[in-house]
């Protein structure tokens, strides 16, 4: 049986695949064991590489976010490993979030709630139906929150 943090990564991993699906970017998963998850295209056709990370929360630090952006063997990534990283929040009995932001090559990225929305992208998990279907790009922003 998978170890619980294998579990939760697994389910990180889901859910940033849906939401960047949701959004219009078309996910692959290397198949080879590599320093980032997923390669996504997004809707304007520019490709990217992304690790993928569960969000924490901070009780000693007033239930701020924290990603641990640290491999396995507990290195910080180079910013050259992959372009952006999707932390999945995942609070008990509430819809998972996830948060897109630049790999600036720190060992952890902390934000208050209200800091995050300001500072990561949050995509949302629910399926776009007009991006979907091609219209123009334009008139398509009620997917992404800021």
């Amino acid at each position: 049986m998978a170890h619980s943090t294998e579990r939760t990564g697994a389910y990180s991993e889901l859910v940033a695949m849906t939401a960047l699906t949701a959004n219009g970017y078309t996910v692959s998963k290397p198949f080879t064991k590599e320093k980032y998850d997923l390669i996504a295209e997004d809707p304007l056709g520019h490709t990217a590489r992304y690790q993928v990370k569960t969000i924490h929360r901070r009780a000693d630090r007033n239930n701020d976010l924290v990603v641990f952006a640290t491999t396995g063997g507990g290195k910080r990534y180079n910013q050259s490993d992959f372009d952006y990283f999707i932390a999945v929040l995942g609070d008990e009995n509430e819809p998972p979030r996830a948060f897109l932001f630049e790999n600036t090559g720190q060992r952890e990225y902390w934000a208050t709630e209200s800091r995050a929305a300001k500072r990561w992208v949050e995509l949302s998990i629910t399926l776009n139906r007009a991006l979907l279907a091609g219209l123009d790009m334009t008139t398509l922003n009620e997917g992404v929150t800021h």
